[in-house]
């Protein structure tokens, strides 16, 4: 892959058949609301979402996770999901008014990587798991260089979102069951949490030399772990009180 952004043709439009402005606001303080009562769902700290283009990255512990992430979000953010999730009409619907888009998560997907860049370039919030799925241990998994490489080539600030409790929901397919063999992390919380970390950039270059896509997801990753609790911190427990790369 270059590292330079793909070019996009602009056939995707970004407005068309998505939620946006006051009934955008209006449905997400009525789902919010509900979400309060029937998940005990807890929003922290999501001031501090840009109102501009910004690459998202989370943990991943259930399917519901970028449906309620979208919920907390407080402007438009176009998911990259399954393209699994897209096959039965209803959930096809749903994912595209919330803005959401499909990828094919066994291989490179140059048609998603350019939907991705086109919607930062717009100024529009992009969100990604860098794990590529959701975790079966329940705690961080190595992640993928891609979204590193991402954030590199299209210059644009990262969130750190983290999730916890929707490990506890039912409805999460195979790796739900594998997860029922795994013990329950403990969130320090009842209900759901989804907490907003601080952006920051990711410098091309340091000290002369090019920062790898590696590098930079370790970077997301580190800062990710550092808002979780520690049961949820897994292979990237050891590394958050190592000095990452300066923004």
């Amino acid at each position: 892959m270059s590292d330079q952004p793909v070019p996009f043709d602009g056939s995707t439009d970004f407005v068309k058949y998505t939620i946006r402005g006051r009934p955008r606001k209006i449905l997400r303080l009525f789902l919010l609301a509900i979400l309060r009562v029937v998940l005990r769902m807890r929003v922290v700290n999501a001031g501090r979402a840009p109102d501009d283009g910004v690459l998202v990255v989370s943990n991943h512990l259930h399917n519901a996770d970028p449906v309620l992430t979208t919920i907390a979000y407080p402007y438009p953010i176009h998911y990259m999901a399954k393209k699994e999730a897209f096959r039965f009409p209803l959930f096809r619907l749903v994912l595209r008014w919330a803005g959401a888009f499909p990828v094919d998560r066994g291989k490179a997907d140059r048609t998603a990587i350019r939907r991705a860049e086109a919607a930062l370039a717009r100024g529009i919030a992009v969100g990604m798991y860098p794990e590529g799925t959701r975790s079966v241990t329940l705690a961080l998994a190595s992640a993928h260089a891609g979204v590193g490489l991402l954030a590199l080539r299209n210059d644009v600030p990262i969130l750190p979102v983290v999730v916890t409790g929707t490990e506890r929901l039912p409805f999460n397919g195979a790796k739900g069951r594998a997860q029922e063999s795994v013990p329950m992390p403990n969130p320090g919380h009842k209900g759901i949490r989804i907490l907003f970390g601080d952006p920051f950039r990711i410098p091309r270059e340091i000290d002369g030399r090019k920062v790898t896509a590696e590098e930079a997801t370790d970077r997301m990753m580190i800062e990710i772990a550092k808002l979780l609790p520690p049961d949820y911190r897994g292979v990237y427990a050891d590394r958050i009180a190592q000095p990452t790369t300066s923004s």
